[in-house]
């Protein structure tokens, strides 16, 4: 059998790359195809099923949107810019929020395992420490801020034109 020349990873990051510009519901193997230049054969023999191949993009946007939030947040002042570097995020990749926002997670049956899943425990003892609060007190403090950012969030990467950044930060 010959060697084919399209990779796994080429058709994850070609999916990767049409959710990103189009969303999540244009990851097609017809649409891969055409953005690999290929048949869809190498794709079938790649992906047994959409879920999976679906699984390894929203992994992907995961994966984007943890070294995009470290990239852009101020390491003096890691509450604030966490919360405004997610809301940069929604605007400049509303597709890629939106999949990161939207998609299944797995064993969460409370707003603890949310907030034990989705933030960085290091935040919680910054924020207590910076306002003199008990770990409690600044994990709920967290906690309202990681709702309160994915509800904003997700208002600013689906409304059109646009609502103003500075509007969304000074809230």
């Amino acid at each position: 059998m010959p060697k084919q020349r399209i990779t796994k990873e080429m058709v994850v990051n070609a999916a990767f790359e049409i959710a990103r510009s189009s969303g999540i519901e244009q990851v097609m193997v017809k649409n891969i195809a055409d953005k690999l230049g290929c048949s869809v054969q190498p794709i079938y023999s790649y992906c047994k099923n959409m879920d999976g191949l679906r699984q390894d993009v929203t992994e992907k946007v995961n994966c984007f949107i943890q070294e995009y939030v470290a990239s852009h947040m101020d390491k003096n002042d890691l509450f604030r810019s966490s919360g405004q570097s997610y809301i940069q995020l929604a605007k400049e990749e509303p597709h890629l929020f939106r999949i990161f926002i939207l998609h299944q997670r797995k064993g969460i049956s409370s707003l603890n395992d949310l907030y034990q899943s989705e933030t960085n425990p290091n935040i919680a003892k910054y924020i207590a420490d910076k306002l003199h609060i008990s770990l409690s007190k600044a994990k709920q403090l967290h906690l309202n801020m990681l709702i309160y950012t994915i509800g904003i969030g997700t208002i600013f990467s689906v409304t059109t034109p646009g609502i103003l950044t500075d509007e969304i930060y000074t809230q």
